[in-house]
């Protein structure tokens, strides 16, 4: 059970970042990587831009009030560009546009998927948690919740939880919590940073972060899992999927492709070469298991100690 971990990144990738580096070429990058997603989504069925008119024909004034924490401070990390959005994920445009990018991007990590490949991979997820918690957590903690694509998977492998989807954007809880009252679904919605939350020492049996850790610093993934540590009770579990640094997919990648990905996603190279498993275990934390869940994406269990 062994993490991959590149301690700098190679020559190619610091050519991409020389390229990155220069405003104008980014911004090709960056709308060449957007454009690419709705064209893959439209082969692929999926009604990229019907959903996003139909969720930006309604007032959403209310539901943003109702979410967003005027106290709360953005980390330094979050107030950049993510995923071609000039203004990372306090938007309405990136709100609006997460679930069909999500279907669209992994609609093709298996063959044979499709469209469904999104939710094979949280099944996946689920699979590999559910066999390492023997006992069905009761206070489950969804970190970086986002619209609640994550939120309402956990919800449906444990319906009899008590759920909090934690998230920095109030755009895209908004959208979640629209999500849930459609859905019937009663969920706790919090506008809060992950490496403070505020939350009680021990309250949750569970901590999930899915589709996480790629987008941060790597000091912030080491603040994210203390706080982890502190409010998850002794006993409980932290459960983690996210990108594989060691997939030969990632490996073998065109420098085209990278140069796109890496213009979405600043902090890829921290994350990449990232002992993740010596962080957890540092931040208190005993690592059961590291393993592939799909082509690309490992699932990490851990368990507070």
């Amino acid at each position: 059970m062994t993490a991959v971990v590149n301690n700098s990144p190679d020559l190619a990738s610091r050519m991409i970042n020389r390229i990155l580096a220069i405003k104008p070429l980014s911004n090709i990058a960056k709308h060449q990587a957007r454009q690419m997603m709705i064209n893959r989504a439209q082969t692929l069925g999926i009604d990229w831009n019907q959903q996003v008119k139909d969720l930006s024909a309604r007032n959403w004034s209310e539901d943003f009030q109702r979410i967003r924490n005027p106290q709360l401070t953005y980390p330094d990390y979050y107030l950049t560009s993510f995923h071609a959005y000039d203004d990372g994920n306090l938007n309405w445009q990136a709100a609006f546009e997460q679930e069909p990018a999500a279907y669209t991007v992994h609609a093709k990590i298996w063959h044979d998927t499709g469209a469904k490949g999104d939710p094979k991979l949280r099944q996946t997820y689920h699979d590999i948690l559910t066999t390492k918690i023997s006992t069905a957590p009761r206070k489950i903690l969804d970190v970086g919740c986002g619209v609640g694509l994550s939120t309402f998977a956990l919800q449906k492998i444990y319906p009899q939880a008590e759920i909090t989807g934690l998230d920095l954007s109030p755009h895209f809880l908004s959208v979640a919590q629209y999500n849930s009252r459609k859905r019937h679904q009663s969920i706790n919605w919090v506008h809060g940073a992950a490496e403070s939350t505020g939350f009680t020492p021990g309250t949750f049996d569970l901590a999930s972060i899915f589709l996480l850790c790629h987008e941060l610093p790597q000091s912030a993934t080491r603040q994210i899992l203390a706080e982890m540590r502190r409010i998850v009770r002794p006993g409980g579990y932290l459960g983690i999927m996210d990108m594989n640094p060691g997939s030969e997919i990632y490996k073998k990648m065109p420098t085209y492709v990278k140069t796109l990905l890496k213009s979405t996603e600043p902090y890829l190279d921290e994350y990449f070469s990232l002992d993740i498993e010596q962080a957890i275990i540092n931040a208190g934390f005993k690592v059961l298991i590291i393993a592939p869940n799909s082509p690309r994406h490992r699932t990490i269990v851990a368990e507070a100690v």
